[in-house]
């Protein structure tokens, strides 16, 4: 049965805790960060019962479930809807797109999200996090089977993008890697082995101020989890806690213009012209996020088995 963490400040201190329907039930381990919690707190987490449950959910100021001492991995243009949006053809894309996002970037599922005052094109990014239970330190072939002796559990992304610094500059570290940029939580949810083969059901649902505006599949993946633990294992090391956030489906504010005008930019314009009428054409975009906007993110399983809970992050200005 999934289990639902939560890494929330009580009386002043970083706590971890499992939620039983709506009230925490605190753990007595101290764990500073999530691969403490993960190597030392796992099993407490798994014995816990409802009727140690003694704080109202509601009442506590939940933290993100990732600690800033973790790597931040994401896949880019990994959902076909995405690729579609962003101009390109599914079936050209032949490889894994994978970049870093600075952990400094995480925040909590309930946190503002501050745009910084040279941004003007302001995106969402609704994806599933992936959380490492056991280091990768070799190359490793990984099956779909066996994602649950490698990956602790679940939890939502909120994969904010600068749009005109990101693309016009060609760098997704720096667009995508402000601070507060990496909503995560609220929920890490543990899964066991027959909860990791539900993860293609899995429901991303993403609205802001009550419109909907991003709705997939977790299954609609180009690249799967399983796949892309293979790749990184060849790259580099992972660790427990680490994140990897798993790429997003259509949607977002950012669109590809049509195919003439893309011919027309790619035959006739220079590259700072090209972005330049990007910028422009994208102020008059009303899907770019403002300050006062409120984002609402949603995974969870139609059954409801599985629910990673909700992200509300309303937009200020620096």
């Amino acid at each position: 049965m999934a289990i639902t963490v939560v890494r929330f400040l009580h009386e002043g201190d970083a706590r971890w805790g499992v939620v039983h329907q709506g009230r925490i039930a605190p753990l007595a381990g101290r764990y500073a960060s999530t691969a403490d919690f993960i190597n030392e707190g796992m099993a407490a987490a798994q014995a816990s019962t409802p009727q140690q449950a003694l704080l109202d959910l509601a009442r506590v100021t939940l933290l993100s479930p990732i600690t800033g001492d973790r790597q931040f991995l994401c896949q880019g243009i990994n959902y076909a809807s995405h690729v579609r949006e962003s101009g390109m053809d599914p079936a050209r894309i032949g490889f894994n797109t994978l970049f870093t996002k600075a952990p400094s970037s995480l925040a909590s599922a309930h946190d503002d999200i501050v745009r910084p005052a040279h941004v003007r094109l302001l995106d969402y990014e609704i994806e599933l996090g992936l959380v490492m239970k056991r280091p990768l330190r070799a190359a490793t072939t990984i099956s779909s089977g066996e994602l649950h002796h490698w990956l602790a559990g679940v939890t939502i992304v909120n994969d904010i993008s600068a749009r005109d610094v990101q693309l016009p500059q060609g760098q997704f570290y720096k667009g995508k890697s402000y601070r507060t940029f990496g909503p995560a939580g609220p929920y890490l949810l543990l899964l066991d082995a027959a909860e990791w083969l539900r993860w293609p059901e899995l429901r991303m649902r993403l609205a802001v101020n009550g419109q909907p505006r991003q709705e997939s599949l977790c299954g609609d993946m180009l690249y799967k989890p399983h796949q892309t633990l293979t790749e990184v294992s060849g790259l580099h090391d992972l660790a427990p806690g680490d994140l990897i956030a798993t790429g997003t489906p259509a949607g977002c504010a950012a669109r590809a213009p049509g195919k003439l005008v893309m011919w027309i930019m790619r035959h006739f314009m220079s590259d700072a012209t090209k972005w330049r009428l990007f910028i422009q054409k994208g102020l008059s975009n009303p899907a770019y996020l403002q300050p006062g906007d409120v984002i609402t993110a949603t995974i969870r399983s139609d059954d409801g088995r599985l629910d990673l809970g909700e992200q509300r992050n309303r937009v200020v200005a620096a």
